[in-house]
């Protein structure tokens, strides 16, 4: 417990908070070597040696993926009692403490020394559970080599890693999970009319499970037919309707697709009322990719996975099926090695796109954000505006991709920030504390200070954070 709670300053809050959440990942991976230990002390076969096994008596069982050593089956409720947990959570702990330690032997490392959460590396153990243990490595090596990213990017690293180690058994869960496609509508559960929490009175829920492109297809025909229907609506309608009213009502006319036509024809001004309605020709759909892939994978040598913004880790020919009907540009190939500078506040978009496809989304310390879009584009360096600051402001090196709300926080909060160079940011936080931001991740940093207490640089725990220096 810590003393005197009520009475400590900001400073001294954020340095017991450090202290806290250290403490906590000690004692996490101290629960994983209590386990393992348990899984040790019960390895050997039960029961008397030569005697036949009774039916339902304890066994050895493989709780672990390939390369696990077997473990008796009944030995875990005992443990489950002294953690004061199910038995199943036991097994499941158990499991995933075996997989780190015999099968990726290098997250588990970065676990034991405290630079990766313990959950993040169960979830990747249970992720990869069921590649073999000579296709386990694959993953292993990534996530250990990105172990200063936040969690939900360590997540979805290890995510496409699990499908490029084993291409085959992903098509095999993609046929599967194609073949669950289909519309469901819920039913009436009693109490729905009247529950005053989880009631639903007046509405159903309809389950749409569909391939990707037909999904991202239909939420853009629901909001194209959405802005008509908005459109239609006079002044004082329009401020009273809310976005979910108007989506319904495009299901609602889509539900029917000649008034869905006729509809569309009148708003795209139909001259001739008489002739037949048909239904619109679908619109080819814009889309931008930005492919950074192997020759060989191009040319069908070898198999590879391509990450989409917002939608996850895909194979080639998932890419392939989700452009067929869009209208692809092919864009000249972006040096992320350029740098640029112009005298005006705003940052033009070819400057946003390569400081983007540097960092991957937003360079606030520990940020989750792995999109491109809905960023604002910071100048690290202020932009001193009326003829009063330098030339060159804005550019390459003094832009800052931030979300709104780390925006804000930069603004309002008094924390400094400095880009160090292409893809590189130091952060001083206002009580203190310090971090870079690369496309590696977040990592702390110690402060250098002259005699006079300016920073005048900073030392890394860990290996060095490379990024393309000032110049």
């Amino acid at each position: 417990m810590i003393s005197g709670l009520l009475d400590l300053d900001a400073t001294t809050v954020l340095s017991h908070a450090q202290t806290v959440t250290r403490e906590q990942r000690e004692r996490d991976v101290d629960v994983l070597r209590l386990a393992l230990r348990w899984a040790d002390l019960h390895s050997d076969e039960p029961g008397a040696p030569g005697e036949p096994r009774t039916p339902g008596s304890d066994r050895l069982v493989a709780l672990g993926g390939e390369g696990t050593p077997l473990v008796q089956e009944l030995c875990w409720a005992e443990l489950a009692i002294a953690r004061h947990s199910g038995v199943i959570a036991m097994q499941r702990l158990a499991a995933d403490a075996l997989d780190l330690r015999h099968r990726l032997p290098q997250v588990w490392a970065a676990v034991e020394a405290l630079r990766l959460p313990v959950w993040v590396a169960r979830r990747v153990a249970s992720m990869s559970r069921a590649l073999s243990n000579d296709r386990v490595g694959i993953v292993d090596r990534a996530v250990a080599a990105s172990v200063a990213q936040a969690p939900a990017r360590i997540i979805s690293i290890a995510e496409a890693k699990v499908i490029e180690a084993d291409v085959e058994a992903h098509r095999a869960r993609l046929a599967e999970d194609a073949a669950r496609c289909g519309v469901r509508l819920s039913r009436a559960r009693p109490g729905d009319a009247t529950d005053p929490i989880d009631g639903e009175p007046a509405t159903r829920r309809v389950t749409l499970k569909l391939p990707v492109g037909a999904a991202i297809d239909f939420d853009a025909a629901v909001g194209e037919v959405a802005d008509a229907l908005h459109a239609q609506l006079s002044a004082e309608e329009q401020l009273t309707i809310t976005r979910g009213e108007l989506e319904t009502k495009a299901v609602e006319l889509l539900t029917n697709p000649h008034a869905a036509a006729a509809f569309l024809d009148a708003v795209h001004g139909a001259d001739d009322q008489d002739e037949p309605v048909t239904p619109p020709k679908p619109t080819q759909r814009p889309a931008t990719l930005y492919v950074h892939v192997s020759d060989l994978v191009l040319g069908g040598l070898a198999d590879g996975v391509a990450r989409a913004e917002g939608l996850g880790p895909m194979l080639l020919e998932q890419v392939t099926e989700l452009l067929q009907h869009r209208n692809v540009a092919l864009q000249p190939v972006i040096d992320l090695r350029e740098i640029e500078a112009v005298n005006g506040y705003e940052h033009p978009s070819r400057i946003k796109h390569r400081t983007l496809l540097r960092m991957l989304g937003d360079a606030f310390p520990h940020s989750t954000n792995l999109g491109y879009r809905r960023l604002d584009h910071d100048h690290a360096t202020p932009y001193r505006s009326g003829g009063d600051g330098p030339p060159g402001q804005t550019g390459d090196l003094n832009d800052c991709p931030l979300t709104r709300a780390h925006h804000r926080v930069k603004t309002h909060q008094r924390y400094q920030v400095r880009q160090l160079g292409l893809g590189g940011y130091r952060w001083i936080t206002p009580h203190g504390l310090a971090r870079v931001v690369t496309p590696s991740g977040t990592r702390e940093v110690e402060l250098l200070r002259d005699a006079s207490g300016n920073v005048i640089g900073e030392t890394y725990d860990g290996p060095p954070v490379r990024f393309h220096p000032r110049t």
